[in-house]
């Protein structure tokens, strides 16, 4: 795919590194040079212009990018001001970095396909993982609901998988297991690996070495795991 990506600092700049590493194509813009000149190895070209300005805007290949991404967090009415110019130039779609609700709010007015809020994303997960007491990936579907993927808990191992009633007690359905498997590599040493079973018989033995997937709301998931602490 390829990618426009505007604004090249911190997370901008990660951002872009990635996504060429996975093999997409990426065009890079920011009005500071030391930004540009810190990945421009890393994308297939770079701008150093001000993406606010509109005649500087048309230079981009707005329309010919699959995804432009407004990477643009500390000043909110650069941010604005840029979405505001790529609705009018256009562009198939647009991802937005939002600092705060203020700016998420502002953004939503434009229905962008998409508002970035990774600073508030990276803290809710730290707080899930200090307040779990283990790592829970997780993905967000709406303000509400998310869907879990967890270690079995210990209290947990033992039970058949049509034990567990999760959704009738917790609202929480399970989408899949991911089945841990331990076997002895080359070496003899022993290592774990996971399948996943979309489609599993109920009177399966849960153990340790297993993972869940589930879907549901948050507050619903987190009254679950205390449960089971």
């Amino acid at each position: 795919m390829k990618y426009l990506i505007i604004g090249l600092g911190h997370y901008g700049g990660i951002l872009a590194e990635e996504l060429t590493a996975l093999g997409h194509e990426v065009v890079g813009v920011d009005k500071d040079e030391s930004h540009v000149d810190r990945v421009k190895d890393k994308m297939v070209t770079s701008f150093v212009l001000d993406a606010t300005d509109e005649m500087a805007l048309t230079v981009l290949p707005v329309r010919n990018v699959d995804l432009v991404i407004v990477a643009i967090g500390d000043n909110f009415g650069a941010s604005v001001r840029i979405v505001s110019l790529l609705k009018k130039n256009k562009a198939k779609h647009i991802y937005a970095r939002a600092v705060d609700d203020v700016h998420k709010a502002v953004l939503d007015a434009f229905s962008i396909d998409r508002i970035l809020t990774p600073e508030q994303d990276a803290a809710r997960m730290l707080a899930q993982s200090l307040e779990l007491g283990t790592v829970v990936e997780s993905f967000r579907v709406d303000e509400e609901n998310y869907v879990f993927k967890f270690r079995l808990p210990a209290k947990l191992v033992g039970y058949h998988a049509n034990d567990l009633n999760l959704e009738q007690e917790f609202g929480l359905k399970v989408i899949s297991l991911v089945r841990g498997n331990r076997t002895c590599n080359c070496l003899g040493i022993s290592v774990l690996e996971h399948g996943v079973a979309n489609e599993f018989a109920e009177d399966y033995e849960l153990t340790g070495d297993d993972e869940l997937v589930c879907y549901g709301p948050y507050s619903r998931f987190i009254e679950f795991w205390k449960s089971v602490r």
